[in-house]
């Protein structure tokens, strides 16, 4: 089948390479977002999916304005008979949607119709899910609600970040995009309308909504850090100072009573408290430096047992 990959990040990646390794299909060109800043120069570079296409020889399609009439033109020229979509970072408009004849196919990471939205993958550790997965579905005009094609399952480790969890959907919805776009080629695959009972919204990370909140219990403080964990990345002040945190623990060995916000440490650990019990740091990431350990960082920072995070 003749398609165009749409896609920006990296997570689309194992995606892409899967679609062009395919015998049964043919990437005539891939859509992405506009080069962007990166790096401490910030300079503009070209997002992971359009260095991958140019490895492969593959045409890149970098409009600023994907819905303009002069790309809707460039589209229908190319003649794509079906567009496979990987977190590819803009609305599509009407006529857009309409140029293949087998419309546009999202990869998106969650059970839908749970966690529609632009991080569904924050979403579902922040909400303490135990499994999650991937779906692939026709893109329509509202937001991640058109007809399901196929689902991937996947069980959240207690340990997981939404960096790590990430990682393995990445992968296991490579395989059922594919699988899904070898569907739709031999039309042996029939979309199903999502239930209209069970939707909940995954709406982009702000930096503000990674800021900590002391005052949760300790395990909701621990999985909202894993689910920021690497981006944007949890943070709290200290002081006047901003610190960015890793992942926590909850201590199972420890009778330390705290305040929310109290930090204690000593030569072994940092415990800050919580709305219930303390949470120990693993890494810290003071203002212009590299990650360390809690411990080493506190030493440094000669905190004592009167610190406060907020």
């Amino acid at each position: 089948m003749r398609l165009v990959f749409a896609g920006t990040p990296e997570p689309a990646l194992p995606s892409l390479r899967r679609l062009i390794a395919s015998p049964r299909h043919d990437v005539v060109a891939v859509l992405t977002r506009p080069d962007a800043a990166a790096g401490r120069r910030g300079r503009p570079a070209p997002s992971p999916v359009a260095q991958l296409a140019a490895e492969h020889d593959i045409p890149i399609l970098r409009p600023a304005r994907p819905n303009s009439a002069e790309f809707v033109a460039e589209l229908t020229e190319l003649a794509p008979q079906c567009c496979a979509v990987v977190a590819y970072g803009a609305v599509l408009g009407d006529a857009l949607l309409a140029v293949p004849a087998y419309g546009w196919v999202n990869l998106h990471f969650s059970l839908l119709p749970a966690w529609r939205g632009a991080a569904p993958v924050q979403a579902a550790l922040a909400a303490g899910d135990t499994v999650t997965g991937a779906t692939t579905f026709q893109i329509e005009r509202s937001l991640d609600s058109g007809p399901v094609f196929g689902v991937v399952t996947e069980t959240v480790r207690p340990t997981d970040t939404a960096g790590d969890l990430l990682e393995r959907l990445a992968d296991s919805g490579a395989e059922l995009l594919e699988a899904t776009m070898d569907g739709i080629a031999e039309q042996r695959l029939t979309a199903v309308a999502q239930p209209a009972d069970g939707v909940s919204l995954a709406p982009k990370v702000t930096v503000e909504d990674a800021r900590v909140r002391w005052d949760l219990p300790a395990h909701v403080v621990d999985r909202r850090i894993r689910a920021v964990t690497p981006n944007p990345g949890a943070w709290t002040m200290v002081g006047e100072l901003r610190i960015k945190l890793g992942p926590v623990t909850v201590p199972t060995d420890t009778e330390v009573s705290l305040q929310p916000g109290e930090i204690r440490a000593d030569k072994r650990q940092v415990l800050v408290g919580t709305g219930s019990a303390p949470v120990r740091l693993g890494t810290v990431v003071p203002p212009g430096k590299k990650a360390m350990n809690a411990a080493d960082w506190a030493r440094g920072a000669r905190l004592d047992e009167s610190g406060w995070a907020r």
